[in-house]
Order: structure tokens, then C-alpha cells, then sequence
């Protein structure tokens, strides 16, 4: 009676085993989200320390087959070598149930690792972007200014070296732009959100920046046109200061007009 008991007893903890393989060791493990690889994690932690809690049973079973062994060795043989074959499988699904908990546990770490690597890109992304829309601001504003200029060479001189300044600003922070936004899109990482602000980011620099090369353009040849024009007055107020001077001259030492060369008539 005993042996049989033993003998269903290996066959319930056989039974028990196979249930579990199905359930904590062929599903299909796949994770959408952060929540689903963690109730996996937890779900997994339940199954290891509820196959290890069988192992007092496994001992008990092992134990008492020993000592049927000994007293009915017929029996206690073909039952120690059905525990064999319950141990091993026992101790697999152990090693099996181990394996899995710590892969999990791994791709965890991993996904949090992940994650804070994606925060920290989409936060620095967002303070380079902040850094260049300042300055599109500030462009925006300095050709804005050069709109309504007052007809004077040193008020065009100022605009274009002031709207030079800003121009000369260095392309560095935009391809840091560039390279973590397209970083966190190959990654699969917030590909609308960041699209979306690269696009009307990239839309408004390229407007920004053909106006202002537009204008800063205009602007020299305004500048140069006034300085030729300067110049022309210039040489002109020079040349009619001469020429005043000589009629004066003229006058002063009583000379008729018809003594005097034919230009100066």
C-alpha cells in the first residue's frame, strides 16, 4: 500500500511539473511596454519560489523511498527509478524556471537602461532646440529691423553689421539637433513627436535663413550704392569749391569775362 502511494504521489509531482513547464515556460513572451515586462518579471519570481517550495516535497518522496528500498527492495527499486526520472526532471524545470526569471530580469534592466538613454537624448534634444529657437527669434527680430531704414549710410551700415552678427552663428547645435532627433527616430522612440518638431524646426530656420542671406544681400548693395553715391557729391562739392574759388578770385581782381578762358565764361 505504501509503495502505491509513493508511486501516486511521483506521479502527481510528474503531473504538477508538466503543468508548470506549460504555463511559466511555453508562452510566448512578448512586450509592448515597460508594465508588461514587469508583471512578467513578478509572475516569474512566483513560479521560482513556488518550484522551489516543492523541494521539501521531492526530499520527503526521496527519503521515503530510501527506506522502502530497504525493507521491500522490489518495490523500493522500480520506485527509485521512477524518482530518478521525477528528480531530474525536477531539477530542470528548476535550472529552466531559474534561466527564465533571470533572462527577464536582465531584459528588464536593460529596458530601464533604455529608457533613461531615451530620456536623457529627448531632454537634451528639447534644450538644443531651445537654444535654437532663441536664436531664430533674435534673427527674426534683427531682419525685422532692417524693414524701415532711414536714407542714411551709417543707420544701412549698423543694420548690415548687426544683422552680420547674428548670421555668424555657429551650425553646431543644429547638427546636434539633427543627429539626436534622428537617433531617437531610428530607435522607434516618439517618431511623431519628434518629426513633427524637427519639421516645423527645420521649416522655419530654412525661411528664416534665406530671408535674412536675402536681405543681407540687399542691404550691401544699398550700402554700396550709397557709398558711390557719397563719393560722386563728394567730388562734385569738391570740384564746384574750386570753381568758386576761382570766379572769386576772378571777381576780386576785377578781370572781364571775356579775358577769361572759355570754360570759366
Amino acid at each position: 500500500e505504501k509503495a502505491i502511494n509513493l508511486k501516486k504521489d511521483l506521479a502527481e509531482m510528474q503531473e504538477w511539473m508538466t503543468q508548470a513547464e506549460e504555463e511559466y515556460l511555453e508562452k510566448d513572451f512578448e512586450y509592448k511596454s515597460p508594465e508588461e515586462l514587469e508583471n512578467a518579471v513578478e509572475e516569474m519570481k512566483r513560479a521560482k519560489e513556488d518550484v522551489l517550495q516543492k523541494e521539501v516535497r521531492v526530499k520527503i518522496l526521496k527519503d521515503n523511498i530510501k527506506m522502502l528500498a530497504t525493507k521491500v527492495p522490489s518495490s523500493g527499486q522500480d520506485l527509485a527509478t521512477e524518482l530518478n526520472v521525477v528528480l531530474e526532471n525536477y531539477q530542470l524545470l528548476c535550472n529552466r524556471i531559474r534561466g527564465k526569471c533571470h533572462t527577464l530580469e536582465a531584459r528588464m534592466i536593460a529596458l530601464c537602461l533604455e529608457i533613461s538613454e531615451v530620456w536623457s537624448c529627448w531632454i537634451e534634444l528639447l534644450q538644443y532646440l531651445d537654444l535654437e529657437t532663441a536664436w531664430l527669434n533674435n534673427l527674426e527680430e534683427r531682419v525685422q529691423m532692417t524693414g524701415n531704414l532711414p536714407d542714411k549710410l551709417d543707420a544701412v551700415n549698423d543694420a548690415l553689421e548687426s544683422l552680420e552678427s547674428v548670421l555668424r552663428h555657429p551650425a553646431d547645435n543644429r547638427t546636434q539637433i539633427r543627429e539626436l532627433g534622428q537617433t531617437l527616430i531610428d530607435g522607434g522612440i516618439l517618431d511623431d513627436i519628434i518629426s513633427e518638431k524637427l519639421e516645423a524646426f527645420n521649416a522655419r530656420y530654412e525661411e528664416l535663413s534665406h530671408l535674412a542671406v536675402s536681405r543681407q544681400i540687399a542691404l550691401e548693395q544699398q550700402l554700396q550704392t550709397m557709398r558711390e553715391t557719397d563719393h560722386m557729391l563728394q567730388v562734385l562739392q569738391e570740384s564746384l569749391g574750386d570753381l568758386d574759388r576761382q570766379l572769386t578770385s576772378y571777381l576780386t581782381d576785377r578781370i572781364d569775362a571775356f579775358q577769361m578762358p572759355q570754360e570759366a565764361q
